[in-house]
Formats: structure tokens, C-alpha cells, sequence
């Protein structure tokens, strides 16, 4: 690996540990009322929002998990508040957990939802590092249970809530997929693992389209495409996201075909249609034909392609240092980021959202690990 990717990753690391991590464990923790802020200002580093969501709680869980794994000061501390509150203050009295809350912790929106749900999985799987995994592998069983009992559809898949909705998206599936393959490393039950062959095989046989190569997003409830003028709604962020995933199974089930060969097409579809020529970045919205629907940017895609970059068939250093660069630019010397840019390529003003630290977080530690840094 090129010695400036090297250095980049460095960059990058340095940046999480030193100033990210310390920044949200100052200022994103509600400490007198145990919970998580939503957003940062990115002056006062203050949050304005009047509620909690349980994706929130479960990812600044998940984050501080992996602080503590990395030796941050408090940050165990912090996995504990989030634990307790999915353990006294999120549960549904009907079975799994409420998905907003107001500062105080009341429910507000009991609406259970598959998304967050996944999250909650992965929250638990990531908490092994400050707890014993035994105390929360029966939890993390119980998120599993309600899963596979309340959520499967007919058609195949998993409805987005209850009371289900429309559209049907991927994005739940691909997150819980991540969740699966965290909680087998986290707790060895083999019925984790089982669970994960089953998402690979919906996505290789439902989800995917290999005459595209690529991954519609929206989803009529049977499960077929949605589309428009015959094109269907495309992320390019999630392809990198599914690759990664590809490769995270395939590492922890040995089975490869035809995996490397659906991500090689996600990521050919990306260098074509998913980077803006001009910033270098990842935009948010194509359609299946490659037209543009949306030229702005993201944080989350950023990290997400980092990962696939470090990770995909073809990868190569000038693609990383490409990734790397892209995602820089998104960041601030206070551990805080710019959350979206315009089509025009300017950043927009507005808070920092709490969730964005688990993509970062998660990014991060990944490219850790394949540049053999610590």
C-alpha cells in the first residue's frame, strides 16, 4: 500500500480518536437525563432538537463501544447509558422498542421499525466490548426473535415497521445484514450466521438487478422495483455499502461466488454514474440509466465508498487516496463535520448529526484494519 494512503488513513485515525470521539463525548451526551443529543451546532456545539430516536441511542452505542475498544477515556461510561436506555426506556410494551422518545424518555411514536431495529442488533453486538457478551447475547437473541417473528413479509423480505409502510426500501435488509454479521462475531451463535445467508441470498436473487448492475432502493410490497419512465432510484453510497458487506461475508462464511462479481459491477457502476467529475465526491441520487437526480453530497456516502475503495475487487491506491481525499473534505479540526453540499459544491450550514459518527466511526476503524496500522 502507497506510503500517501498510509499517511491519509493516519490522518483520518488521528482525527476520530483526537478530536471526533472527545468532541461527542463532551457535548453529545445528555448526562443529567441519560441519552444521546441528536445534532451538534456547529458553533455552540449545542443540540436544539426536542426528542430522542432509538436509531440515535443505538448507534452512539455501537460508536462509544468501539472508543472504548480503542482505549477513549469515558467511553465505556457512555455504552452504559445507551444500554440502559434500551434496556428501561426504549421497549415496546407489545415486544421490541418505540422509535421516538421525548427528553425525558417517553414514547412519543410507538411505531416499531425494521431500520432501527437492525441497529439496536448491532448496538448490543459492539457493547461486548465493554460487557460480557453473555449478559447480552440473551438480549440480542430476543431483537433476533421479534425480528423473525413480527417482521417477515410473504413476498419475501422484511416489512419496514409495524404497522408496516410503504415503500419497501433495501436499506433496512443491508443494515440488518451488518447487524447479523456483527452479533455472530460478538456472540458465535451460529442462527446469526444462518440469518446472514439468508439476507445474501435475497439480495443476490431479489434485490440486486443484474441487468443494470445495480440496486434499486424503493420497493413495491411485493417487492418488485419501483420505477419511473421505466428507470428505477439508485444511492451509489449503498452500493459502496454493499460491498463492503459482500466482503465482510465472505470473510466470515467462506462463500464467494458470485459475490465478487456482484461487486465488482456495484462499484463499476459507481466510478460511472456516482462520483461528481468536478469535486470528486460521491452524489446522492442517480437512476438506473446513470442520469443524475441529485448532483448535492453527503457525509455518509463518503465513508461508505472509503470502505468499498479498500475493499473491492479492483482495488487500487490512486481509488483509496481518491476516497480518502473525497471524505477530508467533509471534516473539521473540532471533531464536528459538514453534513451536506450543494450540486454547486458548497457546504450547507447546519448541524452536525449525532447518527453521521456511525458511519464515520465504522469507515474509519475498517481501513484501520486493511492498512495494518494498529
Amino acid at each position: 500500500m502507497h506510503s500517501d494512503v498510509i499517511d491519509g488513513v493516519r490522518q483520518l485515525s488521528g482525527w476520530l480518536r483526537n478530536n471526533a470521539w472527545p468532541a461527542w463525548l463532551a457535548h453529545g451526551i445528555d448526562r443529567g437525563r441519560g441519552g444521546f443529543f441528536e445534532s451538534l451546532d456547529l458553533e455552540s456545539k449545542t443540540c436544539g432538537a426536542d426528542f430522542r430516536r432509538l436509531r440515535v441511542v443505538a448507534r452512539q452505542t455501537y460508536v462509544m463501544a468501539q472508543a472504548h475498544r480503542a482505549g477513549v477515556p469515558g467511553a465505556a461510561g457512555a455504552v452504559q447509558i445507551g444500554l440502559y436506555f434500551l434496556e428501561h426506556h426504549a421497549p415496546h410494551p407489545a415486544g421490541g422498542y418505540a422509535w421516538r422518545f421525548d427528553l425525558n424518555h417517553a414514547p412519543i411514536d410507538h411505531t416499531r421499525d425494521f431500520y432501527d431495529h437492525a441497529f439496536v442488533l448491532l448496538a448490543l453486538a459492539g457493547a461486548t466490548s465493554v460487557v460480557p457478551a453473555e449478559t447480552i447475547r440473551p438480549k440480542a437473541l430476543g431483537v433476533l426473535n421479534w425480528i423473525e417473528t413480527f417482521l417477515p413479509h410473504p413476498a419475501g423480505g422484511y416489512l419496514e415497521s409495524v404497522p408496516p409502510t410503504l415503500p419497501r426500501r433495501q436499506n433496512p435488509h443491508m443494515h440488518y445484514l451488518e447487524a447479523l454479521l456483527a452479533a455472530y462475531e460478538a456472540f458465535g451463535d451460529a442462527v446469526f450466521l444462518d440469518r446472514a445467508k439468508d439476507m445474501i441470498d435475497l439480495f443476490v436473487t431479489r434485490l440486486f438487478d443484474p441487468a443494470c448492475g445495480a440496486l434499486p432502493e424503493f420497493f413495491d410490497d411485493a417487492l418488485i422495483p419501483l420505477r419511473r419512465n421505466g428507470a428505477f432510484i439508485v444511492e451509489p453510497g449503498h452500493h459502496c455499502e454493499w460491498v463492503w458487506l459482500l466482503h465482510r461475508f465472505q470473510a466470515l462464511a467462506g462463500l464467494s461466488a458470485p459475490l465478487a462479481e456482484i461487486a465488482a459491477k456495484l462499484m463499476a457502476f459507481v466510478d460511472r454514474f456516482g462520483l461528481d467529475p468536478g469535486r470528486g465526491d460521491v452524489i446522492d441520487m442517480v437512476d438506473s440509466r446513470g442520469e443524475t437526480l441529485e448532483g448535492s453530497g453527503r457525509l455518509w456516502p463518503q465513508t461508505e465508498r472509503l470502505k468499498a475503495e479498500f475493499l473491492r475487487p479492483n482495488a487500487t491506491d490512486e481509488k483509496r487516496l481518491a476516497a480518502i481525499h473525497a471524505l477530508l473534505m467533509y471534516l473539521r479540526p473540532d471533531g464536528l463535520w459538514h453534513e451536506r453540499r450543494g450540486a454547486d459544491g458548497v457546504f450547507l450550514h447546519a448541524a452536525a448529526p449525532a447518527s453521521s459518527l456511525y458511519h464515520l466511526t465504522a469507515a474509519i476503524c475498517a481501513i484501520e484494519k486493511e492498512a495494518v496500522l494498529f
